[in-house]
């Protein structure tokens, strides 16, 4: 998460990606910029999360895992499962000291996400919606339980900003809920605004399941 994060599901496909490059993990030392966690608080994002008690919660693309240990350390109840498709950001996340420590942080890469399908009860995807392809985001929705919820949290192109990608690279809140929207998802509530993000909690419902619910025209 520079969250200018990276997308991360090792799909290969880019495609409806409004950002060219994922983030190069030798710029992962911004990650742990202190400030991050004062522009975007842990405690609100647990607010937005709002997951119930011991449900799985899905970090994607958690980079070097700041919000991902901190969500742990807070809901000693929860399942984190950091997911992140470049291993030298998982390496990082696995030499810190809180990595050992907490036993319900899982930090995994791509291989664990077929294991993953539909077990997220709430899905947490810090500066990445810029960076997935149009297939990874699909990936993110199939990776919900029935009734989850995943939360968007992205740089704003609205917002002057001093910090993370041009604002040609990240979305405005209406362009990040009708991409969303194109691509399976519900928004369910008005976007929360940050000094330098927005948030946009959704559900899911694939296409396929959508024409599967459609009566037979025969």
């Amino acid at each position: 998460m520079s969250h200018e994060h990276h997308h991360h599901h090792g799909h290969g496909d880019r495609h409806g990606a409004k950002q060219p490059e994922r983030f190069d993990p030798t710029r992962a030392a911004r990650l742990e910029d202190p400030e991050r966690l004062t522009y975007l608080p842990v405690e609100d994002v647990l607010e937005l999360l709002d997951a119930p008690r011991d449900a799985c919660v899905i970090d994607f693309g958690t980079g070097t895992g700041v919000y991902a240990i901190a969500i742990a350390r807070a809901r000693s109840d929860l399942r984190i499962v950091a997911l992140d498709e470049q291993p030298e950001m998982l390496a990082l996340l696995r030499a810190k000291p809180d990595a050992a420590r907490l036993g319900n942080l899982e930090p995994v890469g791509p291989e664990a996400v077929a294991t993953l399908r539909g077990c997220a009860q709430r899905i947490l995807a810090i500066n990445v919606l810029h960076e997935l392809g149009d297939d990874a985001l699909h990936h993110v929705g199939e990776l919900l339980a029935p009734a989850g919820r995943a939360v968007f949290i992205d740089w704003n192109a609205d917002a002057d900003r001093p910090v993370g990608p041009p604002s040609d690279h990240v979305y405005a809140p209406v362009e990040a809920r009708a991409r969303l929207e194109a691509n399976g998802f519900r928004v369910a509530s008005a976007e929360r605004l940050f000094a330098y993000h927005f948030a946009l909690v959704a559900t899911y419902r694939s296409a396929p399941a959508e024409r599967d619910s459609t009566p037979d025209s025969s």
